[in-house]
């Protein structure tokens, strides 16, 4: 593998990451604003222009971060492996899960820790200016909020053996994800966010619910933790039985 500057990684993961992002969020926005579906629930300009300038920064911070880890990379101080044969296959599948379960687990309590009265007008408000989310806010972070994340980033490729390939497995599941769930209850079919997996997995419902109720639904990919810890909304399983065919 050919190594590169700090920069070099720095400015190309910067322009990925900013193509990434218009292409997705903006997209997807594009698509669901045809529809008539959208027609109440219009953001204003200046909120999807906040949501593009926190989402600019965000991808500074995370530029830098994944620059750094290829600078570790290349000097052979991570855990990030290429020989897709260094562990058994089935590891790839084994260490995409354990990944994403932890990943779960340490975006719950640390979007809860966002919340707390002291912390969130630094951490997490830039987030909630959009009530009704849309793609543009799926990656509108406050500066430490990104830092905060790409920590866990950081960590895990420290921590665990993981295939390049599983890596961004991880990174695109993260990606897709956080857009799915920034669609918005209003903006697709009345029974697509409460389908039976909606009790399960965090959808459109899920964390629309959030933006409007901050104290319910802090999970990530699974509604596990909002379960278990008595933060999933009351009247959310009734939404879903209403909504069943």
């Amino acid at each position: 593998m050919i190594h590169h500057s700090f920069a070099f990684y720095g400015f190309s993961f910067f322009g990925l990451m900013l193509l990434r992002y218009f292409i997705l969020a903006g997209g997807i926005y594009w698509l669901l604003r045809r529809g008539s579906k959208a027609a109440n629930t219009n953001p204003t300009e200046a909120t999807i222009n906040e949501d593009i300038k926190l989402s600019m920064l965000s991808s500074v911070i995370f530029s830098l971060g994944a620059a750094s880890i290829m600078v570790a990379y290349d000097s052979g101080i991570t855990r990030l492996y290429l020989d897709i044969y260094q562990y058994p296959l089935w590891y790839l599948a084994l260490s995409y899960l354990l990944v994403i379960v932890l990943q779960d687990t340490y975006f719950y309590f640390l979007h809860r820790l966002f919340h707390h009265p002291a912390l969130f007008a630094w951490l997490h408000r830039g987030h909630h200016r959009s009530i009704d989310p849309t793609p543009w806010t799926s990656f509108a972070f406050d500066l430490l909020e990104s830092v905060a994340h790409l920590l866990f980033l950081v960590g895990v490729v420290f921590t665990l053996p993981l295939h390049f390939v599983t890596m961004i497995a991880v990174l695109m599941t993260m990606t897709i994800w956080s857009v799915m769930n920034h669609l918005g209850r209003h903006w697709l079919p009345t029974n697509f966010p409460h389908h039976w997996c909606g009790k399960w997995f965090i959808g459109p419902a899920h964390h629309s619910m959030h933006h409007h109720q901050y104290r319910y639904h802090y999970g990530l990919y699974f509604t596990f933790w909002d379960r278990q810890l008595g933060t999933e909304s009351p009247k959310y399983d009734q939404e879903l039985m209403d909504s069943m065919p």
